[in-house]
């Protein structure tokens, strides 16, 4: 991945899920950046076959924009809880089944934690990954990757956001990422959610605002 590319125009983002999607719009939204979804296009959702986070974005971003002909943005992102070695990590996604429904796999979460008696806040470590990658028709591509440090709470606690919002409480903060609103999240000044944070180091690399 050589030198930065501006990235302007129309954009897929190469997802099917709507609350990735507003969340990535409001981002996008002060660039000028005209965001449309895969699932919006009716494009394929390629097999995620890869190792990493980095891995997986790159496929989606390369399968959206050869199948669209225009750049396209792909996150990967996942929970990673130090108790459970890692895990859901790389299947996040996949512990909410087909149905994408994430109330029992938080539950899943915290049962298997109770499992291993972890309890004190030191043994509920777990941070966010997020891996934005953009790849364009030419086969050029960028990679940006953003973490966030927190613990794990006892039970779901807001109703915003999407995925593991609710369990999830990042440092230095008394409210999960499902209480807090969009702007303390995602908000330039602060860039706290792991995306957020990955989008700030793409947006200064590849994105400028109209004047």
């Amino acid at each position: 991945m050589s030198g930065h590319r501006l990235l302007t125009g129309k954009v897929v983002l190469a997802t099917h899920n709507k609350g990735k999607l507003v969340e990535m719009r409001e981002l996008m939204a002060p660039y000028g950046i005209e965001l449309v979804s895969a699932g919006e296009l009716g494009l394929p959702e390629p097999d995620e076959t890869g190792y990493m986070f980095s891995e997986n974005a790159a496929i989606k971003a390369v399968a959206a924009t050869e199948a669209s002909g225009l750049p396209a943005l792909s996150d990967d992102s996942g929970l990673c809880i130090d108790a459970l070695d890692g895990s859901p990590g790389l299947f996040s996604a996949n512990w909410a089944g087909p149905g994408k429904d994430f109330k029992p796999a938080m539950a899943r979460v915290l049962a298997e934690m109770a499992k291993r008696d972890a309890t004190s806040p030191e043994q509920r470590r777990a941070h966010f990954v997020s891996a934005l990658v953009i790849a364009w028709p030419d086969g050029h591509q960028e990679l940006f990757e953003g973490r966030v440090h927190g613990r794990i709470v006892d039970q779901p606690r807001g109703t915003g956001g999407f995925g593991y919002n609710p369990i999830f409480q990042p440092d230095g903060h008394d409210q999960t990422f499902a209480e807090m609103s969009t702007t303390i999240k995602s908000g330039a000044a602060e860039a706290l959610s792991h995306r957020a944070r990955a989008f700030t180091l793409l947006a200064a690399a590849c994105l400028r605002k109209p004047h």
